[in-house]
Parts: structure tokens; C-alpha cells; sequence
């Protein structure tokens, strides 16, 4: 069965209007940041891609094969009629489900949600060709926003993997899980991948490797707003750092400028000090009771939560009361 068209609630003047607002908010901010959202261009896609190969990066080999050694049972314990996959990229981790639904039967409809229109266009081709009898429906939108243009009836399960929960910020992450349980009804699923907390000697490596891969990939925030704000940013200016925070059991990666700066960008300059840091992600790490009781607070029940044999990631399965 082809892709439907996509539906797109998303577009490129919502972006760009997006990226103004964050750029003006963050670099006014005392301390400064910026979204980890704007990483994500052509160029940036490609780098997370090799950071998920690099042996240093467990998070993204650990969840696979989680996912390859549970989908059958998921696929059983949901029965789901709808998949639903936020922030999909590639897909390519929720073929495994796919597969597994495809063995168990029953499932009619896929849908990826994305920010990208070219990612999501060619990924539902890809499903939509690799299996030819799911109804495979694009949404291109932002999950914080575009919960509510969800597909509704059947028995839906959410796939929300990647560890990608831990870029928002503690309300940011009750606001989500309250808008994730009122686009869904009783009895629907959701299936979240997170990543654990662990000695900080085998976490932060992940997030500062020793090929310079994810220096690279955090300084190209600075291209895309230098591309799309015609920025002056000089990236070689800032070097990556990556601190483990104990007490919020989360990894700030953060860009330290080199020497004295001013930056001209939409109609600001901004100013940077030597040593001056500015945070371009978050990255929140979980103990299984916690994240339990943050879906306990949004009414979702922990049905399983599947871990790896060094309890570095969790796949969690809840069920919408």
C-alpha cells in the first residue's frame, strides 16, 4: 500500500519564524543557550548518524537491541492497530517493530512524525515500499506542539525512542507526557525509550568522543544560524564541552568561546567573554522509579520496563488509564 501524502502542520516559515524567536530568547538569556532542535540540519543529521556509530555512543546500539529482543512481545502485549512514531528520522529502529507486527498481524497503519518534510518524504516512501500492506501516513510537525493532530480511534502505540525525553526540561517533560496522555484514550500505549543514570566515566565520553565527532556536531548550531540569519558566528571561536551535573542526573553540552567576541545576528550583537559558555543541549538520565512516577503523574501505568545487562538504557512500556 503507497504513503498517503503528507500532512503537513509544519512548514518552512514556522521554522524559520521558530529559529528567530529561539535565537533572540537564547542569546539574550543570562546564561546564554540555544535549542538543541537546531542541530538538525542536512549536515547535522549526517554527524548524529556517525556519533551513533562511534564507540563511545551506547545509547542508540543498547535500544536496538532492546527493541530486537522485546518487539515480539510488544507487538503481543499491545495488539496495536496504530504505530506512531515521534521524531522519526530515519524509522529505522521501528522496522524492527514493524517486523515484529507484521509476524503478530493486526497492524493497518504507520505514522511518522517529523519536523523534516525531505526525511519524512523519503522514509515513508521507503515503509510504505518495504511494507506493502501498511497504510503509511506522515505528519510533519513538532511532537511539543503537534500532539493533537495525532490519529485517533483503534488501539494506537506511541513510539517515542532514542532517549530523546531527556532534551526537555523537567516541566517541559510534564507538559509533554500531559499532552501525550490527552491525544490518546484509555488503554492506548506508549513505548519510551530512556537513557540511565551510570558512572560518569563510560556517560560523558558518549557526549564528548575522542574523534571530535560531537564537538563538531554541537559548533554546527552555530552554521545553521550563520546559514539562516546570515549570523557572523566564527565556530572555531568555540570549543565543545561536555559536564555531567550530579545533581540533575543530566549531561549539559555546552559551547565555551575561545577569546572575546561579538556576534551580529538578526538585529542584536551579542557579546561573548572569553571563557563564556552557552548551552546548546540537555540530556536528562533516569532511574526507573523515577520516570516511572513522571508517567505515573500524567496517567500512564508502567507495564514493563526492559533493560540491557549493564542497566545502561530502559525501553519502557505504559499504558494510558
Amino acid at each position: 500500500m503507497s504513503a498517503d501524502p503528507l500532512e503537513i502542520y509544519l512548514e518552512e516559515r514556522d521554522l524559520a519564524r521558530a529559529l528567530r524567536e529561539d535565537v533572540r530568547t537564547g542569546l539574550t538569556a543570562r546564561p546564554k543557550w540555544l535549542p538543541p532542535k537546531w542541530f538538525y540540519d542536512a549536515r547535522g543529521s549526517e554527524l548524529f548518524e556517525e556519533i551513533t556509530r562511534l564507540p563511545e555512543y551506547y545509547p542508540t546500539r543498547t535500544e536496538r537491541a532492546i527493541l530486537a529482543a522485546h518487539a515480539d512481545e510488544i507487538a503481543a502485549l499491545t495488539d496495536a492497530k496504530t504505530l506512531i512514531e515521534l521524531g522519526s528520522g530515519s524509522s529505522e529502529k521501528t522496522r524492527l517493530l514493524l517486523d515484529a507486527f507484521t509476524r503478530h498481524g493486526g497492524l493497518g497503519t504507520f505514522v511518522p512524525l517529523d519536523v523534516s518534510i525531505s526525511a519524512l518524504r523519503q522514509s515513508t516512501a521507503e515503509i510504505a515500499a518495504a511494507y506493502p500492506g501498511l497504510r503509511v501516513r506522515g505528519i510533519v510537525g513538532d511532537f511539543t506542539h503537534q500532539l493533537d493532530r495525532l490519529p485517533t480511534g483503534g488501539s494506537r502505540l506511541v513510539a517515542f525512542l532514542g532517549g530523546t525525553i531527556g532534551n526537555l526540561l523537567p516541566a517541559e517533560r510534564a507538559d509533554f507526557l500531559r499532552g501525550m496522555r490527552t491525544a490518546l484514550e484509555a488503554g492506548d500505549w506508549l513505548l519510551l525509550g530512556v537513557d540511565l543514570v551510570k558512572d560518569p566515566a563510560r556517560l560523558v565520553p558518549a557526549y564528548d568522543d575522542s574523534a571530535g565527532v560531537t564537538a563538531e556536531f554541537n559548533r554546527n548550531v552555530l552554521e545553521v544560524v550563520n546559514r539562516e540569519l546570515g549570523a557572523d558566528f566564527d565556530p572555531s571561536a568555540f570549543e565543545h564541552v561536555a559536564l555531567w551535573d550530579p545533581e540533575r542526573e543530566w549531561i549539559e553540552m555546552r559551547l565555551r568561546a575561545c577569546r572575546p567576541s561579538r556576534v551580529r545576528v538578526l538585529d542584536l550583537e551579542v557579546d561573548f567573554a572569553e571563557g563564556e559558555e552557552m548551552r546548546t543541549e540537555v540530556s536528562a538520565k533516569f532511574r526507573p522509579a523515577g520516570i516511572a512516577a513522571e508517567l505515573a503523574g500524567a496517567d500512564f501505568l508502567v507495564r514493563c520496563c526492559w533493560s540491557d545487562e549493564e542497566n545502561l538504557f530502559a525501553v519502557l512500556l505504559a499504558q494510558a488509564g
